[in-house]
């Protein structure tokens, strides 16, 4: 903390706590669980577990859902039994985060609200006594209602501009709640799936942090809950130069992804980091995503092969009877549902895929924008440390 005042920076005042304005995004499948969010915590930040399919990071779970296949007469049993042992996951692993957290700094859990168990997800999370539900990929508009019976707990959305901010503002008002804060992910910048309509809208200038924070903060003001509800900016921030301008603007914290992702305390595969750490410009592709949004990620030899049958896949795509992993991860699926626009892949294999590092199979999402540390893999506390200092030049200027 002594490095935000040497520095010039606020920190992100959260549910009555003062912390270092670095949040950790969430990132699945099993990238970011306990050992990540529960690090970042315990430096006095928000430390962030996506929730999806994390018994992943559990050989028994995994060994006790692993026959499970979706034949017809089996498929609800198998659909129930692999819900219930992720939800077990994700328990032990908020137990976890807290037990590395040690009573510092705070926890998140990421759920996509494209997800068939986005509601059970929340349950839990917020009955295992979780400090905040980060809700992305939809509008969480009933998210306050989950939360009825856990009024302490903080509820943020992730947005991508002022329209969205405004509608979750108004629809969440009428349920006598406001955001605790917004994230602001910028989908020119941000990894993983991305809220823009379509691929060719990723980077339309609207999306850009200069137009959507003032508008952010202004509509907030307007509202009288600017002071209430922070805004955290989220895509492509590499830097101290790059908090101190977004702080500039607005902004009263901001969200790594990427650089978090290739710590040593990622809970990832090494070889997943290595090809995250080695990816440049050139290597990222911006596509339609299996949930139906646009999404950017590593072009590795799988994504490479996707791609090139892409058309040929949507040429055919037709309503499958089932999941082919019998628990429907997604409440709807390009795959699954037969959407000929949408992805033709599932999307659970391939990240669990990547979550061991098999770039054979794997779909590697990244962030736009160099790494804090170039190639190289380093810690929680050695990122958090180079974020938070001015370079030599700017303590000169």
């Amino acid at each position: 903390m002594s490095l935000l005042e040497a520095g010039g920076l606020r920190p992100l005042r959260l549910g009555g706590k003062s912390l270092l304005p670095v949040v950790q995004g969430g990132m699945g499948v099993g990238v970011s669980a306990h050992r990540l969010a529960g690090s970042v915590a315990a430096l006095n930040a928000l430390g962030t577990i996506s929730s999806v399919d994390l018994r992943r990071h559990h050989p028994d779970l995994m060994e006790r859902t692993r026959d499970l296949a979706p034949g017809q007469a089996a498929t609800q049993a198998a659909k129930i039994a692999i819900n219930d042992a992720n939800l077990e996951a994700l328990e032990r692993e908020i137990v976890a985060a807290r037990r590395l957290a040690g009573g510092r700094g705070m926890l998140a859990i990421n759920v996509m609200r494209a997800v068939s168990e986005y509601a059970p997800s929340v349950t839990r999370s917020l009955e295992c006594g979780i400090d905040a539900v980060v809700v992305g990929a939809g509008l969480p508009l009933d998210l306050p209602d989950l939360a009825k019976d856990h009024p302490k707990a903080l509820l943020i959305p992730i947005l991508s501009d002022a329209r969205g901010v405004q509608l979750v503002l108004r629809k969440w008002e009428r349920k006598k709640r406001i955001p605790d804060a917004v994230i602001i992910e910028h989908p020119g910048l941000a990894g993983g799936h991305l809220g823009a309509a379509k691929v060719a809208d990723l980077h339309d200038p609207r999306f850009d942090f200069e137009n959507v924070i003032p508008q952010v903060v202004g509509l907030l003001r307007d509202a009288g809950v600017e002071s209430e509800v922070p805004v955290i900016a989220a895509g492509g921030i590499r830097s101290f130069a790059d908090i101190a301008r977004l702080q500039a603007l607005g902004a009263a914290a901001v969200q790594l992804g990427t650089p978090f992702a290739v710590t040593l305390e990622c809970d990832a595969h090494a070889e997943f980091k290595r090809v995250l750490a080695d990816a440049g410009e050139d290597d990222l592709v911006e596509f339609t995503s299996v949930a139906g949004l646009p999404a950017r990620a590593v072009n590795t030899p799988w994504l490479r092969n996707y791609l090139k049958a892409e058309s040929r896949l949507q040429s055919v795509a037709h309503v499958k009877p089932r999941c082919t992993l019998a628990f429907d991860c997604l409440g709807q699926c390009g795959l699954r549902d037969g959407l000929a626009s949408w992805g033709q892949f599932c999307i659970d294999k391939q990240l669990a895929a990547a979550l061991c590092g098999d770039l054979k199979k794997g779909l590697f999402f990244r962030g736009a924008g160099a790494l804090p540390f170039g190639k190289q893999i380093r810690s929680v506390c050695e990122l958090m440390t180079r974020m938070l200092t001015p370079p030599p030049a700017m303590l000169a200027g």
